[in-house]
């Protein structure tokens, strides 16, 4: 009997915005099954996809200008070949505002809203001819062998009055722990670090009932064989009770104590005007946090700029950094976003109030970190091995324990003459430098 190849499906991609979308873009290309192969560029490929982000203003501009861009090199490439790439564009972006997009852009071969993802491997198999989808393939890897993405839950539930996410993605919907457990195993098999993600954590699971628990999770992903570091992202203050807390604490390794917690402000009049589901005084969850965890890394994000937000309520917030000492932090300008009951609130702060805000922010948290960075020097610590640094041969990147993927600071290690490391393994160094960001030390 003849056995027919499947043609190889080249495919170029660009995720843009937080992990969770990235978690889509793999699985989709695991879906297209081993006959799919990454192109560099637009114009090597049969299929662009750009997987978009949709949440704030400068996400929706990024996103816009690569479809843009995707549109141009594909139009470049039919001028240049005869033949043109598909150009598919997907995520929250096409969520928020479909029709808007399709009448705007009609270049664009294919569009893939959130509330389709099962079906994106079929509709693109329906678009390439050639492309033949295969159910429950495991996700294509594109975040390098020292880490993989966990994506445990879609979409929120929460009413925050500045956010666009539960518009786009929907109500908070978990996947049951045992396929969970079955995906993590698969990458725990290939990676040391799964970091899990959602739009919140410590809601998982309150959908499903049953075994379905935060608790039950990570239990389960505690015990996976060949996991050496489990971080936990996106978790909600108000879910960080001093039951789950002390459960957390009970786990030991290979959970890490570190703790994301998105903030959003520290004053209880703008947290009272953001809606936000938690107990006004967000100091409670921090010290409560630390009770458990003397050593815990804390990373947060804040707004800055909303409506209404005064001298008085930015000095709280910068003197509420100044005594907590996150040793991450991020800090976002407000966006008016369509739709969104802030974007109708009185009292607006202007442009340059809150850059210069967001900067004053920044530089306090500069020297904080600086100073956290320092305290390191001197000490022994784990680092997890990313890559070997272009910058020069025997120098690499890795991560230490309280530095997450992408949003955190960076360890380089330097070898001694001769001796490589591999990406993926985990190595005891000595730091000897510091500097705002990132730590530097020897094998």
């Amino acid at each position: 009997m003849a056995h027919h190849s499947v043609p190889a499906v080249k495919v170029f991609t660009v995720s843009l915005g937080c992990p969770k979308n990235l978690v889509d873009t793999e699985r989709l290309l695991g879906a297209l099954g081993p006959a799919m192969l990454p192109a560099d560029t637009v114009a090597q490929a049969d299929l662009a996809l750009i997987n978009t982000c949709g949440f704030i203003q400068p996400a929706v501009e990024e996103s816009v200008a690569a479809i843009l861009d995707a549109v141009r090199d594909a139009d470049e490439t039919r001028e240049s070949t005869g033949r043109r790439p598909l150009v598919a564009v997907a995520g929250c972006l096409v969520s928020r505002y479909g029709q808007d997009l399709r009448e705007e852009l009609p270049e664009v071969d294919l569009w893939l809203s959130t509330d389709q993802l099962h079906l994106w491997p079929v509709m693109i198999a329906q678009a390439i001819t050639h492309a033949r989808p295969i159910p429950n393939a495991p996700r294509r890897l594109s975040t390098g062998p020292a880490y993989a993405y966990l994506k445990i839950s879609e979409g929120c539930s929460h009413n925050c009055h500045f956010c666009t996410i539960p518009s786009i993605r929907g109500p908070h919907r978990s996947r049951p722990v045992e396929a969970l457990l079955d995906e993590a195993r698969t990458l725990a098999a290939s990676v040391p670090e799964i970091i899990i993600v959602g739009q919140d954590s410590t809601s998982y699971g309150s959908d499903l009932g049953g075994d379905n628990t935060i608790k039950h999770l990570v239990s389960g992903l505690a015990d996976l064989p060949g996991l050496a570091w489990l971080r936990l992202m996106y978790l909600y203050p108000a879910g960080l009770t001093d039951d789950l807390l002390g459960f957390l604490k009970s786990i030991g390794d290979p959970l890490l104590p570190y703790f994301d917690i998105p903030l959003q402000h520290a004053h209880p009049d703008v947290l009272a005007s953001m809606g936000r589901p938690f107990a006004r005084n967000p100091r409670k969850v921090i010290d409560r946090v630390r009770a458990h965890f003397s050593d815990a890394a804390l990373r947060t994000t804040f707004i800055v700029g909303y409506p209404g937000e005064t001298d008085e309520h930015f000095d709280h917030l910068m003197r509420f950094v100044e005594e907590t000492r996150f040793h991450h932090l991020g800090v976002f300008p407000y966006w008016p976003e369509d739709g969104t009951p802030a974007a109708a609130l009185p009292d607006p702060v202007d442009d340059q109030t809150k850059l210069d805000r967001r900067d004053a922010l920044m530089a306090l948290q500069a020297d904080i970190s600086r100073e956290i960075m320092e305290s390191h020097v001197g000490q022994t610590l784990p680092v997890l091995i990313e890559a070997p640094s272009p910058e020069w041969p025997g120098l690499f990147t890795g991560r230490t324990w309280f530095q997450a993927p992408e949003v955190d600071g960076t360890t380089y290690v330097s070898t001694p003459p001769d001796t490589t490391l591999t990406p993926g393994t985990i190595v005891t160094i000595e730091i000897d430098k510091a500097d705002t960001y990132d730590l530097s030390g020897l094998v």
